[in-house]
């Protein structure tokens, strides 16, 4: 009976994403297919800087690739009809299709400009990297059995922390070095009022949050602007390419030219996935989040476990924070983490509380924030005010849409008390 009901829920959820899938592919037709006007060239360059070449770069007619891409959707979509039929995943036929109806909308908004597709796709990692770290402290709080709506605060914090002290010292390893902590003082309130107190954790997150903002912001009016040579312009790392790693095409000037921050998030990623589901932290973690109950069977201390993987979070959003000011900017201002929090945590959500499918939210959702930038300075026929909704809707799309239903670990939020009573 369990496994009819599975087959159903993956039959249901095929046939809810083969709709999508349609919906799109006739709008591509309708919009993208049938452009006003004469077709105009659009130019993909695939060269950023000294790296190999292998394409340097193509240019097609807006009429013609916007129909043909949209006709291969088509296509790919019934081989995709083809595989749900069968009761397979649909895997690289939807991948495909997700492509084919991209360059089709790029051939449209793109019309008559030139796109650097290693430009943007190297902006899109740019701009996810607080989403990776912010959206990986969510993933450690929560499988542990603690919902963290504060990560917004976290990065902020850490942000702050490293431009002040990047600034005061003029170092940025200072301010590097520093940020975690911050982000562990803020964890440490979370910590406290959520576990030790069973504060509701979603309401102490928002409180944590406006307090961070609160504070930083003040700091900020009355400190760091009145002084900012000395209290507001941090020295920025410098980027570190990778010899021969850095001059693969496409790939290298994306990964392998990069600063400190995005090399230590490789391997931050990597020891969380290995560690999550190899070792005996993972084990304890995924333990207390699922059935603290069992856990204190086998003589775990849920609740030093929870405390303990909450500040480990912190630290690692706090790391987050450090690169907007220390990775990028140089400089701390108001709310400069516009809502990143939130939308790693939904990133979070799309990943299915996965290290990896965490990340690749977090790298979709900054792709579709770095493609609102470029088209906005391309010149797309997309009106302005929709184009900053972009990575808002492409959230909304991927969390209510792609992801189907997911299952948060079954304790998450709710706190316990020793003795098996919650």
């Amino acid at each position: 009976m369990k496994n009819n009901q599975v087959i159903s829920v993956l039959a249901k959820k095929r046939s809810r994403n083969l709709k999508i899938m349609l919906a799109l592919t006739l709008i591509s037709f309708v919009l993208f297919a049938y452009l006003p006007g004469e077709s105009q060239d659009v130019t993909f360059n695939f060269v950023l800087g000294d790296e190999w070449v292998i394409i340097q770069s193509w240019v097609i007619g807006s009429k013609i690739g916007a129909y043909s891409f949209s006709a291969l959707s088509a296509l790919f979509l019934v081989f995709a009809f083809l595989q749900a039929r069968k009761g397979n995943k649909l895997g690289v036929s939807a991948l495909a299709y997700c492509l084919s109806v991209f360059i089709a909308f790029m051939c449209w908004a793109a019309a008559g400009a030139a796109i650097s597709v290693t430009g943007l796709l190297q902006g899109g990692l740019f701009l996810a990297i607080p989403l990776v770290f912010g959206s990986l402290s969510g993933l450690i709080c929560e499988r542990s059995g603690v919902i963290n709506i504060a990560i917004e605060g976290q990065l902020l914090a850490g942000a702050f922390a490293a431009g002040v002290v990047g600034s005061l010292t003029q170092n940025s390893w200072a301010g590097l070095l520093v940020a975690p902590l911050a982000g562990a003082l803020i964890s440490l309130l979370l910590a406290t009022f959520a576990i030790k107190y069973a504060v509701d954790q979603v309401i102490l997150g928002f409180v944590i949050n406006v307090l961070v903002i609160g504070l930083t912001s003040f700091a900020s009016q009355r400190i760091l602007t009145t002084d900012a040579a000395r209290w507001n312009s941090s020295p920025i790392f410098s980027t570190i390419q990778i010899p021969i790693l850095s001059k693969i095409p496409l790939v290298g000037p994306i990964f392998f030219s990069q600063t400190i921050i995005v090399y230590m998030l490789y391997v931050i990623v990597a020891i969380i996935q290995v560690t999550l589901f190899k070792s005996k932290w993972g084990l304890r973690m995924r333990a207390v989040g699922e059935l603290p109950v069992a856990a204190e069977s086998v003589g775990i201390d849920v609740n030093k476990v929870r405390f303990r993987n909450v500040l480990i979070a912190g630290l690692v959003a706090g790391l987050g924070g450090a690169f907007f000011t220390v990775g990028s900017s140089g400089a701390f201002s108001r709310q400069m983490t516009a809502g990143m929090g939130f939308i790693a945590l939904a990133a979070l959500i799309f990943g299915k509380w996965t290290p990896l499918g965490a990340v690749a939210a977090a790298l979709l959702f900054g792709f579709a924030d770095q493609l609102r930038t470029v088209l906005s300075i391309t010149g797309t026929p997309i009106p302005s005010e929709f184009m900053v909704m972009v990575p808002y809707i492409v959230t909304i799309i991927a969390v209510s849409g792609f992801v189907g239903k997911v299952r948060a670990p079954a304790s998450d939020g709710i706190p316990y008390k020793r003795g098996g009573s919650h």
